[in-house]
């Protein structure tokens, strides 16, 4: 089967506008929601910002989701979308009540991912109803896009393994010396997160979260 380049430029040419969106929000609504509880180390940063470039990296935010992409094109396959930004700084100790506020700032970034599908998943909605236009088909496929890559990202965050977000909301959710022991595991987090993603493992265990999801958005805007 023949690489289709033009289809992969279509793809990352739609899906800039989302997948831009999808980290830089996910992203400050950390730093937003840091600031609320007490920590003012990101605000401090110039990390609270809605532009792309603070929060871009330019290995996990742009080469390892091409290399992934253009593999599964290559392959045929569809496989786990896999990348990271720079994450805002948190210091979880200057919050107000450092256990338990770290479960809202952990929350906040895969909230935000949520908050986003459930919007383009309106555009998605509002586009397929709306007369046939040249930009229409353009904005069915990038709302599509961005349904499934906040879909992603919330699902991935979720996961309980730190430094991820489901690992520090585990950590808050735990009782203290559980806590104190599943946190010994962060310096290890992304060795272990890359082994389950190369394996398939990842994949495995977080596509039925996906597909739920998905399906769930599917039903809720009648997109059938």
């Amino acid at each position: 089967m023949p690489f289709d380049i033009a289809g992969l430029i279509q793809i990352i040419a739609l899906g800039a506008i989302p997948i831009a969106f999808a980290i830089t929000l996910h992203e400050a609504a950390h730093g937003y929601a840091a600031r609320y509880f007490g920590d003012t180390t990101a605000e401090q940063a110039g990390r609270i910002s809605l532009n792309p470039l603070r929060h871009i990296d330019p290995v996990g935010t742009i080469a390892v989701p091409l290399l992934i992409l253009v593999t599964s094109k290559l392959l045929g396959g569809g496989g786990m979308l896999f990348g990271w930004a720079k994450p805002v700084p948190v210091n979880f100790g200057r919050l107000r009540n450092p256990k338990r506020d770290m479960f809202w700032v952990a929350a906040a970034g895969p909230g935000a991912n949520l908050f986003m599908a459930l919007c383009w998943g309106l555009v998605l909605k509002l586009a397929l109803l709306s007369p046939l236009t040249y930009f229409s088909a353009p904005l069915v496929r990038m709302a599509e896009i961005g349904i499934v890559i906040n879909v992603i990202l919330m699902i991935l965050n979720l996961f309980p393994l730190p430094p991820l977000d489901g690992g520090r909301i585990a950590i808050s959710l735990l009782p203290g010396r559980l806590a104190w022991r599943f946190a010994m595991l962060e310096p290890y987090g992304f060795i272990i997160l890359l082994f389950l993603l190369f394996t398939g493992i990842l994949g495995t265990i977080l596509g039925p979260f996906r597909d739920a999801a998905l399906s769930t958005l599917t039903v809720l805007f009648n997109l059938r």
